[in-house]
């Protein structure tokens, strides 16, 4: 089975040579590469939030193997699921699968499973999917959601079997935390939110970020895949957590009456 795209025509172009057009303006100029354990990558549509995630792309390597993870916003499946698919196809062609990491991460990580259920009406990682493959066509995924049930907790537990997974792994990877940042306020109030989220971010301490935005009521959709990717970044050796790019939605639509904020940050 090969997962159709759910969002292109909406939140992306579903024409393959329109999205290549607005892929190649979002990813000029071109930067120098740097090597990374991990991206944080916004999940909205490309008016507003491409060209943060595009900032972030065009300056880490990105390899052939690329683990996403990201929030299960409908809440359905289980709790940490790994697309059982072969593929998922963008209007650039279809992505592999890459099976035999997926096939790791089944063995490694407590409480993964195959369920298809939570990404079947799940955005956060096909947005993105369009940016990694334009920089890198031989591209091969393991997408993973993660349900709003777990806790910082299972964050931690998680990031570690993680990071012990990919350190036993043969081949170069990069992590990708799908997230937006503060849903729905108006424009200075969203920011400030966004503020406290970001600097527990930035001070790269996955636990004060999880406390951060509980305690402020963030309404922060992937705070849980962000935390565990901090959680793993840290003992794979990333030293820092650097902010690209801040934004919000009313900067692109001129309503700055009830924003969404979109951050992306490079751990390395």
């Amino acid at each position: 089975m090969v997962r159709q795209p759910l969002v292109a025509g909406l939140f992306y172009p579903s024409n393959p040579s329109e999205l290549r057009r607005q892929l190649l303006q979002f990813m000029a100029p071109e930067e120098s590469q740097q090597s990374a354990k991990a991206v944080v990558l916004p999940h909205a549509g490309y008016i507003y939030s491409g060209a943060v995630a595009a900032e972030v792309v065009r300056q880490v390597v990105v390899p052939r193997q690329v683990i996403l993870l990201g929030p299960n916003h409908h809440g359905h499946g289980e709790s940490i699921a790994v697309s059982a698919a072969k593929g998922w196809h963008t209007p650039l062609g279809t992505i592999s699968i890459a099976d035999g990491l997926r096939n790791h991460l089944l063995t490694c990580l407590p409480g993964l499973v195959t369920d298809d259920l939570p990404h079947r009406d799940e955005h956060s990682l096909e947005v993105l999917l369009p940016f990694l493959q334009y920089r890198q066509p031989e591209l091969e995924i393991v997408p993973i959601a993660l349900n709003h049930q777990l806790d910082e907790d299972d964050c931690m537990q998680l990031g570690n079997a993680l990071a012990q997974a990919i350190s036993n792994w043969s081949q170069p990877l990069l992590l990708v935390a799908s997230s937006d940042m503060n849903h729905f306020l108006p424009a200075q109030l969203n920011t400030q939110l966004d503020a406290l989220a970001i600097s527990a971010m930035t001070a790269f301490d996955p636990r004060r970020l999880y406390q951060v935005v509980r305690d402020n009521r963030i309404s922060m959709c992937g705070v849980l895949p962000v935390v565990t990717t901090m959680y793993a970044a840290q003992i794979l050796g990333a030293k820092q957590c650097q902010l690209v790019r801040y934004a919000h939605s009313g900067e692109s639509s001129g309503d700055n009456s009830r924003v969404v904020g979109y951050a992306g940050l490079i751990m390395n």
